[in-house]
Formats: C-alpha cells, structure tokens, sequence
C-alpha cells in the first residue's frame, strides 16, 4: 500500500505561514530545499489543494532553466513538473493547470474516495505540500500515513497554525534529523487514528 506523507514547515511557534499567509515569512534554509528534492525523488504523485496548487504552477516551471538558481531548485523544478498531480478542487478546470498536462482534478466530493483507490494501487509515495485544509480533512478521516514536519528557528508571530484543536489521530515518533550547516530539525511521525 502507497503512503500518504503531508510535508510542511513549520516556526517555533507553530505556524506554517506568516502573517497575511506570507509562506516567504518562514525559517528557510537549503535544508529545506534538499529534503523536498529528497521527498520528490522517492514519490510519484503529488496531492494538493488548488490554492498550493496554482503557488507551484506560477512558480516552479520556469526555474528548471533559471542558471542562477540552486541546483536543488532547478532539480525540485523538473521533479513538480514530471510528477504526477492530483488536485481537489471544485473551481480549478483543466484549462487552468498550465504547463503541467499531468494533472488531475478531483472533486472535493470524491477525494476520499479517489485517494483511498490510489493508496491501495501500484505505485510510490503520494506527497502532499502545504494544503492545509485539503490534508487536516484527510487526516480527520485516516487517511494520512506521516507527517514529515520540518522545524525553523523563527517566531512569525502570526499565521495559519498547525493545528487550531486536537487532530483526531495519534503520532509516534519515527526519526528526527539535521542537515550539515542547517538550523531546520525534521520531525517524521506515523499517524494513527
């Protein structure tokens, strides 16, 4: 069975975005960038809500030929853009995914559905890149395997929280790691329910 792994940063103080859902607000390093490029590597789909969705969209395509951008960059570039993408979503329409063709929208009736026939089919690991909403519904319903949550050394003060109340799921801790020359701490936990 294929895991569903939510990834996300998050500050001292809990937060996954800044204020004003500033994400640029976030404790940043090349420790991030080398775990997401590692994440990718070892996925084949990539699950996201429309917002998340159409942020990589405008984002990601042009920095696979940008020569001053990180090699990690431009490698993350070419894995979002190769990689298989599920978006859940009632107003996103096909004409609207750009220059990635390998795109598919559910809709948010039939998400559950669909990610359960995709956890049980052939395949690699499904990521999921912030989407708050989308991943806390799924992990309401059992549907999260891990949570991969990388911790920065800043305070943002405000911004969309982790979690707001208790999730219905419990997490065991599973590794804990650093990166040579990085202030971020990755902590992965299994999730049950």
């Amino acid at each position: 069975m294929r895991k569903l792994i939510v990834c996300n940063l998050i500050s001292l103080d809990g937060c996954y975005t800044g204020p004003g859902d500033d994400v640029m607000a976030m404790p940043f390093d090349h420790g991030f960038d080398d775990y997401n490029a590692e994440r990718l590597r070892a996925a084949d789909t990539m699950l996201l809500g429309r917002t998340t969705f159409e942020g990589f969209r405008d984002y990601w395509p042009p920095v696979a030929d940008n020569t001053d951008a990180a090699p990690v960059e431009r490698e993350i570039s070419r894995l979002t853009s190769d990689i298989d993408k599920v978006v859940v979503s009632d107003a996103l329409t096909a004409d609207q995914t750009g220059a990635w063709h390998n795109t598919q929208i559910v809709p948010r009736a039939d998400a559950h559905k669909h990610l359960t026939e995709l956890k049980n089919g052939p395949g690699r690991d499904i990521l999921v890149f912030g989407s708050h909403i989308l991943w806390k519904d799924l992990l309401a319903h059992g549907l999260v395997d891990e949570l991969h949550l990388m911790i920065g050394p800043g305070i943002v003060g405000d911004g969309v929280r982790m979690f707001e109340t208790r999730p219905p799921a419990s997490f065991q801790l599973v590794e804990t790691r650093t990166w040579e020359g990085s202030s971020l701490l990755l902590t992965r936990y299994a999730v049950s329910s």
